[in-house]
């Protein structure tokens, strides 16, 4: 496996994280990770990312010898701006289960107790002066079901009355009534509604934080490998520099030699000295960009300054390809238009929109609601048995009762109400919906295109990305031929210098054509990686990530 094929591998087992549900999110980004360690672990071990394979040791005065590697997985699980994005699907996920909860059951109760003395207002008022004492206790259920639109509500009320009323027959009076209560839309809100609108939207959104959590781990894989090879790069560059000022300081040795036995005139030592001066100058800026090219892979793998790693001496132990593995446009191409993240995101943001324009082409439709309601009730108590049947008889026993004869009743269903009602209703000109609607299907459009352009962005990232591929092997190539021109140079002109035939500003100047062609290859090689790095990159992830999610779908 290539280094590419380990890159699209890597985007494929990301895709397939991605797909799993909500309940799963903490396990599903932590294995987004995990899998991407193991895959390069596997890459490494085929043989397909470095040549040698140092093992990670920590050295006296606090050197540590690094893999490119090991690197990585310091960044896979350290890394400050992964562990950013692996919060924010999980931020998603509690707000998508804050929206399922609306179609949880909601109960209700009711508890209270009321008091009320009636003044006599006409001949039926039972008595100069009536006092009723109520207490209720009712209890319910409502639900919005999440299928079709629907809800249902349930209520169970319940009341005891004591009143001094002469015409009362019980008291007191135990009256029960349960009523259910199922109202269902058939054209506006019975596809989609609101809720549901939002629900499909956010896990929409969620599925876009995952490629999002994708495009984070490409790029800072991608920036890791850079700065590891800006590591080697300015290792190398040091040891070039060294190298260099050592032939300088011996050239001074061996003009010195030469003018303490009459061969050479002094002002040769100041020449020399001269270059060895700047050669020392050159070893000093070598030396800092060392240093900076450390800060800035301890960036990407430590978690703070606190993290041993940020003291450490890094020391790259991978030596980089000499060769680029066998460049396919064409598939890099097709592979990038299948699975790179932005453009995994823009189509989510498509069915995002199409969500949304469900919603609102929905909306336009009238609203025609069927309700149907059915009741039953019971009514118990101490009754009166009175003297004839005429109004305000005289009581002349009671039959005892209570509370459980009105559930009696209410559980015969002897007294049952039912109701079926067809409620319909539509705007008289157009309404809200329809604008939406129409703005909704503009946007779809507007993304559609947008699309289309990105794939063309794309295809034209990944085709540039391969032809640096190609113009930095051409680089390395000339590169090594010079300087080994270089070095056959310097030989000459030594040899030619011992014997008398040249001079030493020639020495000094094929010295220095030297450090130069050296620098110049380590430069090329060190740019050929990072073209392959931005090359396998191009094909799964945008430069710098990508962001934009929240606002899918066209609005509401």
């Amino acid at each position: 496996m290539t280094r590419c094929g380990l890159s699209l591998a890597l985007a494929v087992s990301l895709a397939g994280a991605a797909a799993v549900p909500a309940g799963a999110q903490d396990a599903r980004t932590e294995a987004i990770v995990r899998d991407a360690i193991a895959r390069y672990e596997a890459e490494r071990l085929d043989g397909g990312i470095v040549v040698p394979a140092a093992t990670v040791a920590t050295q006296a005065g606090g050197a540590r010898e690094l893999r490119l590697m090991d690197a990585i997985e310091l960044a896979l699980q350290q890394n400050l701006d992964i562990a950013v994005e692996r919060l924010n699907p999980q931020a998603v996920d509690f707000q998508l289960a804050g929206l399922r909860n609306n179609f949880r059951p909601l109960a209700s109760s009711n508890f209270g107790q009321r008091s009320q003395v009636n003044p006599p207002t006409n001949q039926l008022n039972g008595g100069q002066r009536v006092t009723n004492d109520t207490t209720t206790y009712n209890f319910g259920v409502s639900q919005e079901v999440p299928w079709g639109g629907g809800n249902f509500s349930v209520t169970f009320n319940n009341s005891r009355l004591a009143t001094s009323n002469v015409f009362a027959n019980f008291n007191p009076t135990f009256t029960s009534t349960l009523t259910a209560t199922y109202v269902q839309p058939l054209l506006r809100d019975f596809g989609i509604d609101n809720i549901r609108q939002q629900i499909a939207v956010t896990q929409i959104n969620r599925d876009i934080g995952q490629e999002t959590l994708r495009a984070t781990i490409a790029q800072t894989i991608a920036n890791v490998r850079n700065a590891y090879w800006e590591l080697a790069y300015a290792r190398a560059a040091v040891d070039v520099a060294r190298r260099s000022l050592e032939l300088a300081e011996k050239l001074v040795e061996d003009n010195k030699a030469r003018v303490e036995v009459g061969t050479l005139a002094p002002l040769d030592i100041v020449q020399a000295e001269a270059e060895a001066a700047n050669r020392r100058q050159s070893l000093a800026q070598v030396e800092a960009t060392l240093a900076t090219a450390q800060l800035t892979l301890k960036r990407l793998v430590v978690t703070g300054t606190n993290d041993p790693v940020w003291t450490q001496d890094l020391r790259a132990t991978d030596l980089p390809q000499l060769q680029a593995p066998p460049i396919d446009i064409e598939g890099a191409v097709r592979n990038a238009l299948e699975k790179r993240t932005d453009l995994a995101a823009a189509r989510l943001n498509l069915d995002s929109n199409d969500v949304t324009l469900r919603f609102w082409r929905n909306q336009t439709r009238p609203a025609v609601d069927l309700q149907l309601n059915y009741g039953a009730q019971g009514v118990g108590g101490t009754q009166f048995i009175r003297q004839g049947s005429g109004l305000g008889s005289t009581v002349i026993g009671t039959i005892p009762g209570g509370y459980t004869d009105a559930l009696s009743l209410l559980g015969g269903r002897d007294f049952p109400t039912w109701n079926a009602a067809l409620t319909v209703s539509y705007p008289i000109g157009g309404n809200n919906a329809d604008g939406q609607y129409a703005r909704t299907r503009v946007l779809r459009t507007q993304q559609s295109t947008r699309l289309r352009a990105l794939e063309l962005q794309v295809a034209t990232e990944v085709t540039n990305a391969a032809l640096q591929v190609q113009a930095n092997l051409r680089r390395v190539d000339a590169s090594r031929a010079a300087r080994a021109l270089a070095e056959r140079r310097l030989e000459a002109e030594q040899s030619k210098f011992e014997v008398g035939l040249s001079t030493n500003f020639f020495v000094v100047q094929a010295q220095r054509d030297l450090a130069d062609a050296q620098n110049v290859e380590l430069r090329a090689l060190t740019d050929l990686q990072r073209a392959l790095v931005t090359f396998e990159r191009a094909q799964e992830a945008p430069a710098g990530g990508f962001g934009g999610a929240a606002g899918a779908g066209g609005g509401n």
